[in-house]
């Protein structure tokens, strides 16, 4: 098939591509040497030799599928888009998913254009392809590195033999504010756990071979800043100093980088008055040059164009000559690179070396996806049909969804004289209520790729499977969290929420199951759209007639489980204060309600740790662990840096959650007090399971350099590992601190080691007192 392929081409492309076809294995995706293939600089540099301006440019080039490939062109438009498809003057489509779909795109460059270089199709699959995993944050909750890895491996088989190779994650922006509705895309709060979680979902999907048709290239997104927009605005202004931009933005996006992300996404946001698409100083200076990344660079969508609303750009000639020089090598959607850079280039206001810079890097990533030897090498319909949604896939997802939940609160309850968790199969009564109780689409949060309608195992049905014969489960809906406004099934993601705050018809029936029940299990929180892009709230408390609820059912019956659903840390302070258990289950995807009832009835041990912190109100927003001490951090009065009507820490801390055991720590043991800067101390502790389960817990080692050329958070996690111990079972776990953990950006403008006094802790939160200190020479 190649061969037939590559008799269209002039002669001196067959020898080239010929050439190519011997040894493309040779890619590979991981380590920051990811491009580095000699062969392959060979066959780009001998690709680029052969090709003329436009279909150059034509490379820089990307198209969304807005009409159906599989047909021809109905509006002028996509005419437009299908006479520059012919002419190999597009690079890149998105959102062409189905192996027919890809092959018929592809067949539009293969048979018509001269050089026949195939194009690449990417789609945002962020937390699943057709079997959905828990939303980002929610696996995040798992500090499991091998299943999120896992996670992303299956996403990238299913998305693969859907006919695609590239996908637009992972997100890894740190974000410190839970009004930002994508924070739900993200790992959290801390750039340590964002940068391990980042780099195990692109081992995931890029596996070790990029060559192979199983595998997908990932894209680190979005660089940078985007997570720290004021407000929690989406899209907004971000204005960080430049050294809290290098020591809590962007490492993750190095970690990516080193971990050999084969692409970036820039962001939309501006930080410190220029926009990111624009920023030479990020993509050019920092990613491209001190970096030595070797991918290529994708913009967000219309975000080259948008410089324009921004006042940053007057018109898109002008914002296509500033995303160039800065580095942005793909012009997703925004259509200036296509109609500007040939004249800006007469008008020298570009170079053509940046050109095939970007050229050479987008080339790259197709050799190394093979793409070159088989333009339809992931366009297999028995892969398809077989690898797509398959019962080993389910089983990895509720594996997955299981480990991400977190046990928030399981206190004692009077009426039981114990925890209401776990539950026993045996219990003679459930009442299962609330708006999120049957509902099978809302686990499968946003942004699900091509998750079905209405395909997740609701709570209702995992209770049902797990419960005993004899229990006796009582179903009400309650409310109706949502007015209808959107047809069932529709494309929810460009329309605003309405929230049902009249009908209150269910509740009185809602009472009278909880009133004959022994556990009540109440599902709220928040739908699957009110979270992703777009999605920034005010308020992040229950919407609707959640709360009216839940302190209706809680009167009748105080043995309340709630089952907490949502995208995002949300406002719970009066059902902390009041409900003896709380479960974050966040969006668990397709397998959601076996997961749950897998923790509930004792099944699995919840070991989840929140990656986030729960405010006591949205007030405290952005609210973060790793904040600094100030000049004024704690008083018996108020002149100190809190709050007058609300406490200054979290509800729930980050790395909080608890289990159905007892882990209890020894003291922090250091094998010296002292270390050179260039040297490493040996810091352990022994952690006992002192309760009755087996159970796993995420040990968590936290440093603070005490006095510094910056200020210095209270608190940073440097380290974790997650452990299982047997009831009864003691183990001591060692953690290294050297240079890598206690470097920082300083006031040099450099990562380096300073010397001085440290503490150290290790516990089971961010809250740990459990500490020991030593000094740096």
């Amino acid at each position: 098939m190649k061969k037939i392929y590559l008799l269209f081409l002039i002669l001196p492309s067959i020898l080239i591509f010929q050439s190519c076809n011997n040894t493309s294995s040779n890619a590979k995706a991981t380590k920051n040497d990811l491009n580095q293939d000699a062969n392959i600089e060979r066959k780009v540099d001998s690709v680029l030799a052969l090709m003329n301006l436009n279909e150059k440019i034509g490379q820089m080039v990307q198209y969304a599928a807005s009409w159906d490939v599989t047909g021809p062109a109905s509006s002028e438009g996509n005419k437009f888009k299908e006479e520059k498809l012919k002419k190999g003057e597009v690079g890149s489509m998105l959102n062409v998913t189905s192996v027919k779909a890809v092959r018929e795109a592809q067949k539009l460059v293969m048979d018509n254009s001269r050089l026949k270089i195939p194009l690449i199709f990417g789609y945002d699959v962020i937390h699943g392809y057709e079997t959905i995993f828990p939303i980002p944050l929610g696996e995040s909750a798992s500090w499991d590195l091998e299943i999120i890895r896992k996670s992303a491996e299956v996403a990238a088989i299913e998305t693969s033999a859907a006919g695609v190779q590239w996908t637009f994650a992972p997100m890894v922006d740190v974000s410190r504010d839970a009004r930002w509705g994508r924070i739900m895309e993200g790992a959290g709060e801390d750039p340590y756990l964002s940068s391990k979680i980042g780099v195990a979902r692109i081992n995931g999907f890029q596996g070790d071979d990029l060559s192979k048709n199983n595998t997908i290239a990932a894209c680190a997104k979005h660089f940078a800043g985007y997570g720290f927009g004021e407000a929690g605005r989406d899209y907004n202004t971000v204005n960080i100093g430049e050294h809290e931009l290098h020591n809590a933005v962007l490492p993750p996006f190095k970690a990516a980088a080193e971990a050999g992300v084969a692409t970036f996404m820039n962001s939309f946001n501006e930080i410190d008055g220029i926009p990111a698409t624009a920023s030479k100083k990020l993509q050019r200076d920092l990613l491209k040059g001190e970096w030595a990344w070797n991918g290529f660079v994708v913009s967000d969508w219309g975000s080259i164009a948008e410089m324009i609303a921004h006042g940053y750009a007057k018109d898109k000639k002008h914002a296509a000559e500033l995303a160039l020089n800065a580095g942005s090598d793909m012009d997703m959607e925004s259509y200036a690179y296509e109609a500007e850079l040939e004249k800006l280039l007469e008008e020298n206001k570009v170079k053509l070396s940046d050109i095939d810079d970007a050229v050479k890097r987008i080339l790259r990533v197709k050799f190394q996806l093979g793409l070159f030897d088989d333009p339809y090498k992931y366009c297999d319909e028995e892969r398809e049909k077989n690898e797509i949604y398959t019962k080993e896939h389910l089983e990895i997802a509720r594996d997955v969804a299981k480990k991400s939940i977190v046990l928030l609160k399981n206190d004692t309850v009077k009426t039981k004289k114990s925890a209401l968790l776990p539950l026993s199969k045996s219990v003679k009564s459930i009442a299962v209520i609330g708006p999120l109780a049957d509902d099978k689409d809302t686990p499968l949060g946003n942004w699900r790729g091509k998750g079905k309608y209405n395909s997740a195992v609701s709570l209702l049905e995992g209770v049902k499977a797990a419960a005993g014969d004899d229990t006796k489960i009582y179903y009400e809906k309650g409310i109706e969290l949502t007015s209808k406004t959107v047809a069932p099934g529709e494309n929810q993601f460009l329309h605003l929420m309405e929230f049902n705050t009249t009908d209150r018809s269910g509740i009185s029936a809602a009472v009278n199951a909880a009133k004959k029940a022994d556990i009540v299990l109440l599902a709220i929180g928040e739908n699957a759209f009110q979270t992703g892009e777009g999605r920034s709230q005010t308020k992040i408390g229950f919407a609707g007639l959640q709360q009216e609820l839940l302190e209706a059912v809680y009167a009748v019956n105080k043995n309340v489980v709630i089952v907490l659903m949502n995208g995002r840390p949300m406002d719970i302070t009066w059902a902390a204060e009041n409900v003896p258990t709380i479960l974050e289950c966040w969006h668990l995807g397709s397998q959601s309600g076996f997961a749950i009832a897998d923790v509930l009835f004792g099944d699995y041990n919840p070991s989840g740790k929140l990656p986030v912190s729960f405010p006591y109100n949205v007030g405290q927003e952005p609210l973060y662990y790793n904040q600094k001490s100030t000049g004024r951090p704690m008083s018996t009065q108020v002149t100190y840096s809190g709050y007058n009507d609300a406490p200054k820490v979290a509800l729930y801390p980050f790395g909080h959650g608890l289990s159905y055991t007892n882990f209890s720590y020894g003291n922090v043991s250091l094998d010296k007090a002292e270390m050179a800067k260039d040297g490493e101390i040996q810091v352990s502790v022994n952690v006992t399971n002192n309760g009755t389960r087996d159970g796993e817990e995420v040990v968590q080692l936290y440093i603070r350099d005490l006095v510094g050329s910056l200020t210095r958070p209270i608190k940073e996690l440097k380290g974790f590992e997650k452990i299982m111990l047997k009831a009864g079972e003691s183990k001591v776990i060692n953690f290294t601190i050297d240079t890598e953990t206690l470097q920082f950006y300083t006031a040099n403008n450099k990562w380096e080691v300073e010397p001085g006094d440290f503490n150290v802790w290790i516990g089971g939160s961010s809250t740990t007192k459990n500490m020991a200190e030593f000094v740096v020479n």
